[in-house]
């Protein structure tokens, strides 16, 4: 038998007293034998429930202006696997279990893995980041994350000199994700990045904000962040990362090519087929602000582009 010492244990495998206390009340009211077989996933760990994570340092890649305030965050959402009004997510996302999580690194790479979301945790010291999030529609917000450089496992995983591209996988269910009952998307969500793109210091695998583990309408248990790119780049609730040779075919190129780029840096002087991209409203501002080129990050990123057309390539 395995047994955990104390400083082994994460407070996440932790069960809350609350929720211990009624499970044996609930057990006392019927044979507990019965209670399992009815209801096996009754007792499942729904949720980080609003846990603290170790923070080991600010990062330098973060921007000096004010966060957007935490209501905001959590409750003006884009997650289509919960609907597609802002708040629906914040609503409907309670319904997602992500405990346990896994997450397999597969395709072009000589050492794939399945991971625990518990044992990624543990990969690198978590960062807090704050960077712009910059949406399509023509919304920002500056966020506080916490997680670490997505490079940190692309290295374990040893692309192959095939890897070209990453595609990122979101989790599938529509008995937890009701939005995806609909036809709204294609489903699974898949987004992708070039390897570069991927290996680049700025994308961050995210496990929290604002010094706690995700909110499962924020993406829980972890997401990937690409400051400079519209936020749809950001993929949520990941299940799988695949390292592959050609351009994955993300969920809103399949929806419509036409105003979806695979690359969809943030460009102000390329407008959506619907509207300008050359403005964005900062949530709690009432005036609109100039879009910055490649979101305020293009001294750290625009030579990742040199050469291209990025009229073209948007």
């Amino acid at each position: 038998m395995l047994i955990k010492r104390p400083s082994d244990i994460l407070p996440s495998e932790i069960t809350e007293r609350k929720i211990y206390l009624g499970r044996r009340q609930f057990l006392q009211s019927m044979p507990g034998a019965v209670a399992a077989a009815l209801a096996p996933g009754l007792f499942a760990t729904p949720t980080f429930a609003a846990e603290k994570l170790p923070i080991s340092r600010k990062s330098p890649f973060s921007t000096t202006e004010q966060a957007t305030p935490h209501k905001e965050v959590t409750t003006y959402n884009n997650f289509y696997e919960f609907g597609t009004d802002k708040s629906d997510p914040a609503q409907a996302a309670k319904t997602l279990i992500t405990r346990p999580w896994t997450v397999s690194i597969e395709g072009e790479v000589k050492r794939p893995k399945v991971y625990g979301v518990e044992e990624l945790l543990r990969l690198a010291p978590l960062e807090e980041r704050i960077y712009r999030l910059r949406c399509v529609e023509g919304w920002s917000m500056v966020i506080p994350w916490l997680g670490f450089s997505l490079s940190e496992i692309i290295h374990r995983a040893e692309p192959t000199g095939s890897a070209k591209y990453v595609e990122f996988v979101s989790l599938h269910d529509p008995r937890q994700m009701p939005g995806q009952r609909s036809g709204v998307l294609g489903w699974p969500y898949v987004e992708g990045l070039r390897l570069d793109e991927a290996m680049h210091p700025l994308t961050l695998l995210a496990f929290g904000l604002y010094g706690e583990v995700l909110p499962q309408q924020n993406g829980a248990p972890l997401r990937l962040v690409v400051p400079w790119k519209y936020g749809f780049k950001s993929a949520k609730s990941i299940v799988k990362i695949r390292l592959v040779e050609k351009p994955p075919v993300s969920a809103w190129i399949r929806a419509a090519p036409g105003e979806y780029g695979f690359f969809s840096n943030v460009n102000p002087a390329v407008d959506h087929p619907r509207w300008s991209q050359a403005r964005e409203r900062r949530i709690g501002e009432f005036l609109k602000r100039p879009t910055l080129p490649f979101n305020g990050y293009g001294d750290q990123v625009a030579r990742l582009y040199a050469g291209m057309d990025l009229k073209k390539f948007f």
